[in-house]
């Protein structure tokens, strides 16, 4: 396995989310966090393959437990990416695996 640093822990707002992209390509991550928690998804809802963002790198987030898609307003919980509400409820976001390493980066586990 090996590891890609994404970002700082603290870049990405605690209750919130921050997109990155990784490789041209390849669709961006949304990172989300909540405290010393870290999950990340690729940033594409299950409904209409779209980008969870209208405008790029701005997500939508809700007392820090949901992601919305700006496009359907679908909710995700940051903890699975399960679809809670809206069109595509009951699917999920595809899941990417994250850790936070020793130097409070956020790292993609490959």
């Amino acid at each position: 396995m090996s590891e890609m640093q994404l970002c700082r822990l603290t870049d990405v707002p605690d209750g919130g989310a921050r997109v990155i992209d990784v490789s041209p390509g390849d669709a961006p991550i949304v990172v989300v966090r909540r405290g010393a928690q870290v999950w990340a998804y690729a940033n594409r809802c299950p409904h209409f393959s779209v980008p969870l963002d209208f405008e790029p790198g701005e997500i939508s987030c809700y007392r820090a437990q949901v992601l919305m898609c700006a496009h359907h307003s679908a909710l995700f919980r940051f903890e699975d990416g399960h679809c809670i509400e809206g069109p595509c409820a009951g699917a999920s976001l595809d899941a990417m695996k994250v850790d936070v390493d020793a130097n409070a980066w956020i790292v993609l586990i490959q």
